[in-house]
């Protein structure tokens, strides 16, 4: 079997569209099913900076993946936009003990073409954070919290990681994953542990509006299923880390047999991006010990699952809407005692 980090710079003849994965040069095509257009979606996203609110859930989603000198200045601009807004390019590189390139490295991994870019959008953050919004709550759970306060503070990093990822969510790419899936002749989804169930989530409710969907969470099913796939069909991976290999392998065998794929996930700069026609990037709270990265990364995922969901929803609506309501009619019984069987 090959290596499923290997990226892979073709697609066997089944394919339809031009090979190549999302952001690379040779993947063309409008994003829909076959098309492999990923790469053309994204480049219309990255000409349009994040917005300043987008700024703090960009560098909560990009830290971990960045080197130890970037991920200074991003925790300085993260930390305290309004002073950083008014240091220069040499300013923040001594404030951070980086470099100057750094500093441009670092904001344009951010979204921003440059330096000059990036403090506009802090001195926005800062003005934003200025405005009477109450404080964050940041502090870890402690083994001796008591139950009102993990309750608080779980409540506030759920809060957090919906609002990083809806902050952060590419629409551009959320709606070529949406039209894919709504001319999808059969949708395949790979996920390992809890991005697993994740993935069994997304598919129950694709198959309550008439679509046909399968979650797999045996690699060797999922990759003896992922051969077979072709151009028409749509293959979603789920991956926080976005390095899983037995999500992986899957979704590059459907990428290589001409399938549409998605990548859902924490890294979207990480390998499983190589094969996906369209990534959706989730964030994640900061992990402790009580609280690891699968509870996280699960409330980002369902979010952007549910995003899924409603869009193709929208666009099948007159199949949807009927298969919705014979499926609650379905089940209407086992909810009422006096009428169960």
């Amino acid at each position: 079997m090959s290596d499923p980090l290997k990226k892979s710079s073709t697609r066997s003849t089944s394919s339809t569209g031009t090979a190549g994965p999302a952001g690379s040069a040779g993947a063309t095509g409008p994003g829909g099913s076959g098309d492999h257009g990923g790469a053309t979606a994204q480049a219309t996203a990255q000409a349009t900076p994040p917005a300043p609110a987008a700024l703090a859930a960009k560098v909560r989603t990009l830290a971990p993946s960045m080197t130890r000198s970037m991920q200074r200045v991003a925790e300085a601009v993260a930390s305290d936009p309004a002073g950083c807004a008014a240091l220069t390019v040499t300013g923040l590189a001594e404030l951070t003990g980086t470099s100057e390139a750094t500093v441009v490295r670092t904001s344009r991994l951010l979204g921003y073409p440059g330096y000059r870019d990036l403090r506009l959008a802090l001195a926005g953050l800062a003005a934003h954070q200025q405005s009477g919004r109450a404080p964050a709550v940041t502090a870890d759970i402690a083994v001796d919290d008591p139950i009102a306060d993990v309750v608080a503070k779980l409540a506030h990093d759920e809060q957090q990681t919906l609002a990083d990822t809806a902050a952060g969510l590419d629409t551009v790419q959320l709606g070529a994953a949406v039209n894919a899936l709504a001319q999808a002749r059969r949708i395949e989804i790979y996920g390992a542990g809890a991005s697993a169930l994740v993935g069994m989530d997304l598919a129950q409710k694709l198959l309550r509006i008439g679509l046909f969907a399968h979650a797999h969470s045996d690699p060797h099913l999922a990759v003896t299923n992922a051969v077979l796939l072709r151009a028409g069909d749509v293959a979603i991976a789920i991956t926080h880390s976005g390095s899983t290999g037995d999500t992986i392998e899957p979704l590059r065998v459907a990428f290589e047999h001409g399938a549409t794929t998605l990548a859902v996930t924490g890294r979207p700069g990480g390998p499983v991006a190589q094969y996906a026609d369209h990534v959706l990037t989730t964030s994640t709270a900061r992990e402790s010990e009580l609280r690891p990265a699968a509870m996280s990364s699960r409330t980002s995922q369902l979010l952007v699952v549910d995003c899924l969901f409603v869009g193709v929803a929208q666009r099948t609506y007159d199949t949807a809407g009927p298969a919705l309501a014979a499926s609650y009619e379905a089940l209407a019984h086992r909810h009422d005692p006096r009428t169960a069987r």
